[in-house]
C-alpha cells in the first residue's frame, strides 16, 4: 500500500482540496526533465499521484497528452479530482495501488511517479516497477523523482534527518539507494536512461522499457 505524498502538518485543507508545498518548488524543473523524456501523445501514468497538484500543472504544461493520475487513498482522490477539475486532457483518477499485482489500467505510454519511492515500503517500489513493466510499450520512459542514496555520494544533512523523520513514522519508509532501484528496475525490464541532479538535493531517474 502506497502513502499520501504529503503529511497533515503540511497540508492545508479547501474542501476536498489538498496543498503539498514542494509543488510549487519542484514542478518546474521535473517538467524540464519530462520534456525530454514524454512522447508528444499517449497517456501518462501517474502512480501515487497525491494532491493531484502535479498532474493539474503537467496537464497544463503538456497539452497534447492525456493525463491519467492515480491514488490508492480516497482523500487524495478527491483531491485530484478537485485540482484538474475543467482539464480535458485528464481522466478521472484511479484506485491503483503500486504495490498491487493488478493495475485498473493495461496500457500507458509513459509511467510518471513523484515522492512515493521513499515514503512507502520497499514492495511498493517493486510493484511500481512491475506495473510500469507491463504497462508499458518498448522503449518508452519511466520517471522518478524524489530525494535518494547514491554509492560514493555524501548525503546531505537536511536528508538525512528526512530519512530519519520517516523512519520514526513507519520504519518500511527511508531514502532508497539509486543502485538498488536501478537493479530493481533492470530486473523488472527496464534500461537506465539517465539520472538528473534536482533542486533541494532531489535526484530524477528516467529509465526506458527494454
Amino acid at each position: 500500500m502506497t502513502e499520501r505524498p504529503w503529511f497533515d502538518s503540511d497540508a492545508a485543507a479547501d474542501g476536498p482540496r489538498r496543498h503539498a508545498p514542494a509543488t510549487r518548488r519542484n514542478r518546474e524543473a521535473i517538467a524540464e526533465v519530462l520534456m525530454n523524456a514524454l512522447p508528444v501523445t499517449g497517456v501518462v501514468l501517474e502512480v501515487a499521484s497525491g494532491s493531484g497538484e502535479h498532474c493539474a500543472h503537467f496537464a497544463r504544461e503538456f497539452p497534447g497528452l492525456i493525463w491519467q493520475p492515480s491514488d490508492p487513498d480516497a482523500d487524495a482522490r478527491a483531491s485530484i479530482a478537485d485540482w484538474c477539475a475543467g482539464l480535458s486532457n485528464v481522466r478521472p483518477p484511479l484506485d491503483l495501488d503500486a504495490a498491487g499485482p493488478d493495475w485498473p489500467i493495461d496500457r500507458a505510454d509513459a509511467v510518471v511517479c513523484i515522492n512515493m519511492v521513499h515514503v512507502s515500503p520497499w514492495e511498493a517500489t517493486l510493484g511500481l516497477l512491475a506495473g510500469a513493466a507491463r504497462a508499458l510499450p518498448r522503449g518508452n520512459a519511466l520517471v522518478l523523482y524524489g530525494p535518494y542514496r547514491r554509492d560514493k555520494v555524501p548525503t546531505a544533512a537536511s536528508n538525512e534527518a528526512f530519512d530519519a523523520s520517516l523512519k520514526a513514522r513507519d520504519p518500511r519508509w527511508g531514502l532508497r539507494r539509486v543502485e538498488d532501484v536501478c537493479a530493481a528496475a533492470k530486473d523488472a525490464g527496464f534500461g537506465f536512461d539517465r539520472l538528473v541532479e534536482m533542486p533541494a538535493n532531489n535526484i530524477s531517474l528516467v529509465f526506458r522499457r527494454r
